[in-house]
């Protein structure tokens, strides 16, 4: 792809499972910008700290350009030659069940497609499985449990026409920002919205809650079969919705009877009153939407919590109608494509199950595959185990970096190193994992290759190429199609493009479909290139026109379900193009005329069982009954519990945000949160080094004191990696233990203990270069704007200072030195220059080490010409008119805690005042909830 004139490219955001729109404008000098687009459906033209800070994070620094076999530079037909020959010859002497992929809910669509075809209809093997295992897996199993299907009901519309909104588990706030603000602008047009949060913290989400219940580990269970059984006492149910659209009501009503009041709250850790407010708020609000995420699904009960949310929507007949419906949102921005291809190991392509000999023998044949995988494979914490007992010969790891992602890190990574043969797919060339690859493929990243994926409420979108390949890197479903030809399976795997591959998948979701079953876009199933290139967001089900939506004697009840248009395959994606109608649909909508931006101009939002028509034999939904247990996982050695999740500005490994100064600039170094109670209990100051612990490792991580944490728990982040962090892997901590149902992973539920690590000295210095602090048993390094930064902390305080410095910023002897050193109050301060530019600047205290770091970082960018200037850089704090911005709240604008502070004394009084007078908290809100506790605060000590 040439870049010869500017130019404006419709796509998608690689983050989250929001899926919102990106606007990228490539200048004519390849400069690229990014903005949301104000018609697509998801964002309407909103984008998180992270999504607006794409354009940071597309450089080629660290990217894998090349094949490399064993460490040298290979071609791509010695390398794919390798690939094909050891993983047939492998087949050849072990049997199809001695290989396996391990992919990723980063892949889009096409490629996640043509890796689950030749591994389950080629190898004939179900032995592939993706990291979505660790983030979506329960709601899967419990949406197959209850629907029949694993369909996700309803839309993002019904978080803005729900009258009740419970948050379980999800910290909107800063895992789905975008989602957040959607709610949270519906909540300021109808100030009667009520929201409740359920979480063990108070995250920044509870910044909207009106009841904030403040659950123990695992206690949602309880907290919801309890709600099912007081609905039923109290005769708040939906009798006439339960006894026509479903079965097993009473049995899940009697398993629920079981639980009185008392027993819930001695469960959950609630009061009794708390659990009567939610409870009666529930059954009396009609438009109810329950949204989950991570802290349901992380579980290893977690099957069983989607289920028990299911459960009450079904009791009260709220599902898929307007404002009503339980809402699993997704981690990862294309784990429902996978799930719609089949890419986990217990499914097969186009939601078909695997144990039904019928689809199994349905699939094949329109494969037209030598065989088809008979049973389940191995789900991602099995596989791993497979491959360190030598089960599994040859790993082919795509898009994923699993050496800090799973469960027992520690482990997997050393079943990785002694696995005989694994190929990594990857675009950087340095991660965690990638280092331990025998072959190592460069794959097209973000901005670079074209295809679809799916977001949260079925709606399928376009990512598009603006920039061009790099050096030998190729997309993943070529990666995938041609080691297929190399196999033998040539006329299989012989697409020549992206929209071939889509317009398969569409085929294969109609073929013999006859509305039985719910994934189906046979409407796209002859889409070809010009078509696919201007393809629109569109939400499935788009069947064929020539297909009904549902089979002859289930046709929906009068009142019930809608009429829906068909989509048009493609339009230029700036306008909105009539489709006519299709026959009766069994989908419920409404709020027609929209501008959704999709592909059906008008279309109503589509929604899944208002009137029942489930995908069940008897076409009615399945209540579960669902018993309650309680686990305890601490000990005397390990008496707190660790709940693992996510940041504001980080993502996942921090391959791709970790390039970006703005996104590093919130929070830079890995920590633990831990109540002030547990920390005087355990000797823990707040900016300590903590070493936290389970059976399986330890990590050396920043301690942040906080009422929001609940006592007994322990909260840390898992994005840092060997990369960014000397010992900050945190899934080394997490064990092996599973959901039963669904193979999920328990990561938020984990028995550790915390201590302090005596450091005798702590440094923080800003870099030109990278540095490599080795020396220190406990260092974080964080991009900034002309450089690095880092935190340091030191066993040894018997360090020449001098040198260390030198050695973080290579350092020639002509180095210019400034440096002040108080060795009996164990305080040194160094700075070098090259020329008017700062190379380096450490700062060494007894303590954490008090300076204004953002402002330190600064002057890695700034010219020094005054002499006298420097010496503000020893001090470590500016001096004249300069101005310490302060940690940064506000990473879209960068806006520091001292702005705000500063503004508030000037007269600014809420957050709405601080984003009229400095932005902050005016493009993607995921900031304004600190923005408010720093009103408030300030607000408090004027009152004083």
């Amino acid at each position: 792809m040439e870049i010869d004139e500017a130019r404006e490219v419709r796509t998608t955001c690689p983050y989250c499972g929001v899926g919102c729109g990106v606007l990228a404008k490539v200048a004519a000098d390849g400069q690229v910008s990014v903005r949301a687009p104000p018609d697509h459906p998801a964002n309407f033209g909103r984008l998180c700290s992270k999504g607006s800070a794409l354009a940071e994070t597309i450089d080629l620094d660290g990217r894998l350009l090349h094949p490399e076999i064993h460490g040298r530079r290979a071609g791509w037909d010695e390398a794919l030659d390798l690939v094909a020959s050891t993983f047939s010859q492998t087949i050849a002497e072990h049997g199809p069940d001695a290989v396996a992929f391990y992919v990723s809910g980063q892949l889009l669509t096409e490629d996640y497609y043509v890796a689950n075809k030749l591994m389950k209809g080629f190898v004939g093997s179900a032995n592939i499985d993706t990291n979505s295992r660790l983030c979506m897996a329960s709601s899967v199993a419990g949406h197959r449990r209850a629907f029949g299907a694993d369909t996700v009901p309803g839309n993002y519309e019904d978080l803005e026409l729900a009258d009740l909104i419970v948050l379980v588990g999800s910290n909107l706030a800063w895992c789905h920002p975008v989602l957040y603000q959607r709610i949270a602008a519906a909540r300021e047009k109808r100030p009667d919205m009520k929201i409740v949060l359920v979480d063990p913290r108070r995250p920044m989400t509870a910044d909207i809650a009106d009841m904030h219940l403040a659950i123990a580990p695992d206690g949602d269970v309880a907290l919801f079969t309890g709600l099912l059984a007081w609905l039923g006492q109290h005769n708040a149910v939906d009798r006439a919705y339960i006894t026509t659209h479903t079965t097993g009501f009473g049995q899940a009503l009697f398993a629920a009877s079981a639980l009185d009041l008392a027993s819930v709250a001695a469960a959950t850790g609630l009061s009794e009153d708390e659990l009567g407010r939610f409870y009666s708020l529930f059954a009396a609000t009609a438009k109810t939407v329950t949204v989950y995420s991570q802290g349901v699904n992380q579980s290893s009960s977690g099957t069983d919590k989607v289920n028990a949310v299911i459960n009450c929507h079904l009791a009260t007949g709220r599902i898929g109608k307007p404002g009503a419906g339980p809402f699993s949102v997704t981690g990862q921005p294309n784990a429902m494509g996978g799930r719609e291809v089949g890419g986990m190991a217990n499914m097969l392509a186009a939601h078909m199950e695997i144990e039904n000999p019928d689809h199994r023998d349905r699939v094949q044949r329109f494969w037209n595959a030598p065989g088809i995988a008979q049973k389940p494979g191995l789900k991602a914490v099995e596989m791993f185990q497979a491959l360190a007992d030598g089960r599994i010969k040859a790993l082919w790891i795509m898009a994923t970096n699993p050496v800090d992602s799973m469960p027992d890190a520690g482990a997997v990574e050393a079943a990785i190193k002694a696995c005989p043969f694994v190929v990594v797919s990857d675009v950087l060339a340095q991660t965690d994992t990638v280092r331990h690859a025998h072959v190592r493929l460069p794959a097209a990243a973000w901005g670079e290759k074209d295809g679809t994926v799916t977001n949260s409420e079925r709606r399928i979108s376009r990512q598009r190429a603006f920039l061009p390949v790099p050096g030998e890197a190729r997309p993943d479903w070529r990666i995938v199609a041609e080691v297929g030809k190399r196999m033998g399976f040539g006329e299989a795997f012989s697409y020549a493009s992206p929209a071939e591959v889509f317009a398969e998948h569409a085929a294969l979701s109609g073929f013999e479909n006859d509305g039985v079953r719910d994934f189906d876009i046979g409407a796209y199933a002859r889409i070809v290139g010009e078509d696919y290139d201007a393809l629109r967001p569109f939400q499935w089900p788009a069947p064929s026109p020539v297909t009904p939506l549902w089979p002859a004697g289930h046709l929906p009840r009068k009142g019930g379900d809608r009429l829906s248009s068909r989509p048009s395959p493609g339009t230029n994606g700036r306008s909105e193009v009539s489709s006519p109608k299709l026959p009766i649909s069994p989908l419920a909508g409404e709020m027609a005329g929209r501008p959704e931006g999709g592909v059906q101009a008008g279309r109503q939002p589509v929604r899944f069982f208002a009137n029942g028509n489930f995908y069940t034999p008897d076409r009615k939904a399945r209540f579960i009954a669902i018993r309650p247990t309680t686990e305890v996982r601490t000990s005397p050695d390990y008496p707190l519990i660790l709940n693992t999740g996510r940041i504001r500005d980080h993502w996942h490994t921090m391959t791709r945000t970790g390039k970006s100064p703005r996104l590093s600039q919130h929070i830079a170094e890995p920590f633990v949160e831990i109540h002030p109670a547990d920390a005087q209990r355990f000797g823990i100051g707040d900016a300590d080094i903590a070493r936290v612990s389970s059976p399986r490792g330890d990590v050396l991580v920043r301690a942040l004191v906080t009422a929001r944490q609940r006592q007994g728990s322990l909260f840390a982040p898992m994005h840092w990696t060997d990369q960014f962090a000397a010992r900050g892997r945190l899934d080394t901590l997490t064990a092996p233990l599973t959901d039963p149902i669904s193979g999920q992973p328990a990561l938020k539920h984990v028995a550790a203990r915390i201590e302090k690590f005596t450091a005798k000295a702590f440094g923080f210095a800003v870099t030109r270069q990278r540095p490599a602090p080795d020396t220190a048993a406990y260092w974080a390094v964080a991009k900034c704007k002309g450089g690095w930064r880092v935190e340091l902390a030191f066993a040894d305080d018997q360090i020449d200072w001098a040198s260390f410095a030198g050695s973080l910023s290579g350092a020639s002897p002509g180095a210019e030195m400034l440096a002040y050193h108080d060795r009996d109050a164990g305080q040194h301060r160094i700075a070098a220059f090259h020329g008017d530019q700062l190379s380096a600047a450490l700062f060494v205290a007894p303590g954490p080490v008090a300076v204004s770091r953002g402002w330190a970082a600064e002057q890695l960018s700034a010219d020094h010409v005054d002499r006298r200037g420097r010496l503000a850089i020893v001090a470590g704090r500016p001096g004249g008119i300069d101005v310490d911005r302060g940690a940064i709240v506000c990473s879209c604008f960068g806006v520091g805690a001292n702005q705000i502070a500063e503004a508030v004394r000037g007269g600014c009084g809420s957050v709405a005042a601080i984003g009229a007078a400095l932005h902050a908290g005016t493009n993607c809100g995921s900031c304004r909830a600190e923005i408010r506790i720093i009103v408030d605060a300030q607000s408090l000590q004027a009152a004083e």
